[in-house]
């Protein structure tokens, strides 16, 4: 079993969530998160004052999926995240040692 994880442009959910769904990934989780890489952040005018905002809100999504299924999801968050311009995200795959649906207390493949 293995997790992915994606930090995205907030723009890019949809399309990410529609290429995950169609890949076959049944479930997920999004998060609005807010942090910087290489970019730095960046300044903005507000009521003519100018302020640096240096962690940039960003959409992190989490699957956890059978490894046989990884390649075609990463496939699918690449292609549709990507615009090429500085700040398109990155992606993190992680194995997972144990699954434990808490309702059953399945485990491993058959808890996802």
């Amino acid at each position: 079993m293995t997790k992915v994880e994606a930090i995205i442009q907030n723009s890019k959910l949809e399309a990410v969530k529609s290429a995950l769904q169609e890949a076959g990934v049944e479930g997920m989780t999004v998060i609005e998160v807010r942090g910087h890489g290489r970019q730095k952040g960046h300044t903005e005018f507000y009521r003519g004052r100018e302020y640096s905002v240096d962690l940039i809100p960003k959409t992190k999504v989490e699957v956890v999926l059978p490894d046989s299924m990884v390649e075609k999801a990463v496939h699918a968050i690449l292609s549709t995240a990507r615009t090429g311009k500085i700040g398109d995200g990155k992606v993190f795959v992680f194995d997972l040692e144990q699954v434990v649906r808490i309702r059953t207390g399945e485990t491993g493949a058959d808890a996802l």
